[in-house]
């Protein structure tokens, strides 16, 4: 499984392309912004491969660059997709594991959201994203829970931080209601939810986030996500320390019985003591 922590290759061939074509011109990327309705670190991103460009980005740029369509004619090659491109990979594996077990810290895992908690997300996402986008990523994001009840049934465990259900993405009535979802979803028969209490005075999660698969072939991966990217985890060794790390933090964490109170408690307004 490669590492993903590089841009796809076709963005990064329009980057340099465009790049190619500005600096031919001999302007800067401030003075193609004054041309173009996109912002100066947008062009800088999407120069380097990091951000797929919109068609209407690229119709621009081709257009303020006089470059008779040679941008245009990669459109398809390079336009936003629903998930990033190096997600893409991540949801095709998702989509068929036997198994998925997932510890979060800062938000809730995918499968578990609201569309209205996701929505609030995508929102938060920094540079933003208009409104077209935050809609197509929202209804990405819904597709992939079919995995909840799909048959035959994925074996699925997700630890939470304390502080995921604190946090009141998109407000009071978004929070109340990804707070139920949680407690519907609690109830399948083949998913169990843990929350990871403030109250620990040990903890085996502190390197972050992370999630393991098992493949339809019962091989385990590992994946962890980071602020440009993510990357995955194949090597016996690494699994074998992430599964014993991931064991420790349910362990660490309340029981499934304990975290459905610690919900419950939350929605009727009690501490979180």
């Amino acid at each position: 499984m490669p590492h993903n922590d590089e841009p796809p290759v076709t963005l990064r061939i329009f980057g340099k392309q465009s790049r190619f074509l500005r600096e031919q011109r001999e302007m800067t990327r401030r003075e193609l912004a004054d041309l173009i309705p996109y912002s100066e670190s947008l062009i800088a991103m999407v120069e380097r491969g990091e951000r797929p460009p919109k068609p209407g980005y690229v119709d621009a740029v081709d257009a303020a660059l006089g470059a008779n369509g040679v941008l245009r004619v990669l459109i398809p090659d390079v336009a936003e997709k629903h998930h990033p491109a190096w997600a893409e990979e991540y949801v095709n594996l998702q989509a068929e594991a036997l198994a998925l077990h997932v510890y979060s810290t800062h938000f809730l895992h995918g499968l578990l959201q609201t569309e209205d908690y996701a929505r609030a997300v995508f929102r938060s996402v920094r540079p933003s994203m208009d409104d077209e986008e935050i809609e197509r990523s929202v209804q990405a994001r819904l597709a992939t829970q079919s995995l909840l009840t799909r048959k035959p049934a994925c074996r699925m465990t997700f630890v939470l931080e304390e502080p995921v259900l604190l946090r009141k993405m998109g407000g009071r009535a978004v929070w109340e209601g990804q707070l139920k979802q949680l407690l519907k979803l609690s109830e399948l028969h083949n998913l169990q939810l843990q929350i990871m209490p403030l109250s620990r005075e040990t903890h085996a999660g502190l390197d972050g986030p992370m999630a393991l698969l098992e493949t339809p072939d019962y091989h385990t991966v590992g994946y962890v996500e980071g602020q440009q990217g993510s990357y995955f985890l194949t090597e016996q060794h690494d699994i074998s320390e992430m599964s014993h790390r991931y064991g420790t933090i349910r362990a660490q964490a309340l029981d499934a019985e304990a975290s459905r109170a610690f919900i419950q408690r939350l929605l009727a307004g009690e501490s979180s003591a």
